[in-house]
């Protein structure tokens, strides 16, 4: 008989709209506005006494709470009303002062049954949900005169394993090196070696009388090729970093020479997000300076709080291996139950170490952790709240332990404080090294308010444009309008439940990739119906006209979808930001028309109409034209 499918066909068309049904749920459990309270340090908590007051405060302000829950080291304080979440975050932070962290939050409210089955809701981008916004400056004259430090390193290491004697070697600018000798051969037999392993340096010679120098300058050529390479090092290392973090669609993005836009969306901890990507941590791994070592080869510093040891000591300026050459490292426990960090070298980095280390078996060796800070105050002006900025470098002492035999490129960090700070530097050390120290300059939370009237407009689009598209197919096809119209209520559902599933994030953008799905997802029904129309023209039988309209028009609906798609496509691949967003619900919404479109409405057109002696087929609507 024609137009009937078999049982599996149908089963597997309800098994597909049930689960898109269940996958698309949990959109329908908008998540609680929230405040979330963290403290500053990693190694903090909060304590009950944190929570009585906070809620103190807020029942001051009148403003309702839903409930509190204490998870992780922080506190989530659910509030009933979304306007009332600036004004509880303003009130608690300027009571709690600067040890606490008190940020905006959105907390899921889905149930536990849809979570078990991995059932979550759209993920929302910036302009929906708020989130985090952070403008970073790289600290190039920073990085730049610690470069030119490694080049003076260098250059005296290959000067004493070529047997060429020099008096000193110091950065003198942040740009020259000045290297002195006590005669004229030496500085001719350093000049030729720098001529062939540094051509980047213009050379100079000059003498006081008692010292033959030579004065090397950088060119701006290589200075303009460090600079950029510093600059796409940390835009990697700040992406790899937001990839920890687990952040959906995130922007890391160049801005300028030497500053970089980073966007969280869905994320307002600032707290947890300024610890991870926007702390530019450090580690050197360096000898302890002999006794006898020229003032010029040795640096004092302080050991860690909590490294089990107090004072200074001296380490020497040369550095063995850094962090850019670590590979992997991971966080675990050591056989007295303390925290560690366990490291992988490179080749580069592990090849250094084993030579360092089997040269100077007896000698101490520290591991120095070198951190970048940004303090920030706030001071009233106008009254309004201004964040202020200042920039701290910490530098200590993790470890200085003597080594007993040479290791290569896996060894430990001990020392740490606790189990947080070791994950915490294992993450920064396995996301990737900063090449050149990053200050915050601008930090701004986007509240959900904006993100909800967002929302609230596009629905609104998206529910004015559906009924508009059902009005039509109902007046023009009648019966067959209707099917087309579930096709595509079930075409929005499978959006959802998709882009839930795939963890897609869904931006304003993407709201009108939807809305322009409305339109083009009932495209298919119209030439399938509009071949109908011809067939039954030409005198074809009903039951062979619907045959014929879902078989002849497939190929045209195929071609259409298929250019649509490789457009969608190349617009993900090298957009950014919006034009992504677009292009995700586009490409979504093309797939899951296809098989509403063609195998839904098919289905319930057979499932009414097939295997029937029909003698007319209901799909000339009042306004519909008809020879």
């Amino acid at each position: 008989m024609l137009n009937r499918f078999p049982l599996w066909k149908y089963l597997m068309v309800a098994i597909v709209v049930l689960m898109g049904l269940v996958y698309s749920l949990p959109n329908l459990y908008p998540a609680d506005y929230a405040l979330q309270i963290s403290p500053s340090a990693a190694t903090g908590s909060i304590g009950s006494q944190v929570e009585e007051e906070s809620l103190e405060l807020l029942q001051e302000q009148n403003i309702a709470v839903r409930r509190t829950e204490r998870d992780n080291g922080t506190l989530l304080i659910r509030l009933e009303n979304p306007e009332d979440q600036l004004v509880a975050r303003t009130v608690v932070q300027q009571a709690l002062g600067d040890d606490f962290v008190v940020a905006l939050n959105q907390a899921e409210t889905t149930p536990r049954w849809l979570q078990a089955i991995g059932a979550r809701p759209m993920a929302l981008g910036l302009d929906l949900s708020g989130g985090v916004h952070f403008l970073m400056e790289v600290d190039m004259d920073e990085y730049l005169g610690d470069r030119m430090a490694d080049y003076a390193s260098t250059l005296r290491r290959e000067l004493r394993a070529e047997n060429i004697r020099f008096a000193t070697i110091e950065q003198t600018d942040d740009r020259v090196i000045t290297a002195s000798f006590r005669t004229t051969e030496d500085r001719s037999e350093a000049e030729n070696l720098i001529r062939r392993q540094f051509p980047e340096f213009s050379r100079s010679s000059t003498s006081d009388g008692q010292l033959q120098q030579l004065r090397l300058v950088i060119s701006e050529d290589r200075i303009e090729q460090l600079q950029s390479n510093a600059l796409q090092q940390n835009l990697t290392t700040l992406s790899n970093r937001v990839n920890e973090l687990g952040v959906a669609e995130p922007l890391v993005q160049r801005q300028g020479n030497n500053r970089i836009v980073v966007e969280l969306p869905g994320i307002q901890d600032t707290a947890a997000a300024k610890r991870v990507i926007g702390r530019a941590a450090e580690l050197e791994f360096r000898l302890e300076a002999r006794s006898d070592a020229s003032p010029l080869d040795r640096e004092e510093y302080p050991f860690r709080e909590g490294s089990g040891r107090s004072g200074t000591a001296e380490l020497s300026t040369e550095v063995i291996a850094t962090g850019e050459n670590v590979t992997g490292a991971n966080f675990e426990y050591d056989e007295n139950n303390r925290p560690q960090v366990s490291v992988n070298l490179n080749s580069a980095g592990g090849s250094r170490m084993m030579q360092a280390t089997r040269q100077n078996v007896g000698r101490n060796m520290g591991v120095l952790f070198i951190e970048y800070n940004t303090i920030t105050t706030y001071r009233t002006v106008d009254g309004e709240r201004v964040a202020e900025y200042e920039n701290v470098v910490d530098r200590s002492i993790i470890s200085l332990a003597t080594i007993q035999s040479a290791f290569g490129p896996s060894f430990r960090i001990t020392g740490l404080n606790s189990a947080a700070e070791a994950s915490e530097l294992a993450l920064l050390l396995r996301a990737g090294a900063l090449a050149a120290p990053m200050y915050f300059v601008e930090e701004r939370t986007i509240g959900p308010s904006l993100g909800a009237d967002n929302i609230r407009m596009g629905v609104t689009s998206v529910i004015v444009g559906f009924m508009l598209v059902i009005a039509f197919m109902i007046l023009w096809y009648r019966t067959f309008g209707l099917f087309a119209n579930i096709a595509l209520s079930v075409n929005l559902l499978l959006i959802m439940a998709i882009m839930s599933t795939l963890g897609a994030t869904l931006t304003l953008p993407g709201i009108a990739g939807i809305v322009l799905t409305v339109g083009m997802a009932v495209d298919a029904n119209v030439l399938i119906f509009s071949r109908i129309r011809e067939e039954l023209d030409n005198g074809v039988t009903p039951q062979a006209a619907i045959k014929a309209g879902f078989d002849r028009a497939f190929v045209t609906i195929l071609d259409a979808n298929i250019t649509t798609l490789i457009v969608a496509v190349i617009l993900f691949a090298v957009g950014t930001g919006a034009v992504r967003g677009f292009a995700v619900t586009l490409s979504v919404g093309i797939l899951t028309s296809m098989f509403t479109a063609i195998l839904g409405t098919r289905s319930l057109v057979n499932l009414f109409y097939g295997g029937r002696d029909l003698k007319r087929v209901p799909i000339w609507g009042v306004w519909a034209w008809r020879k």
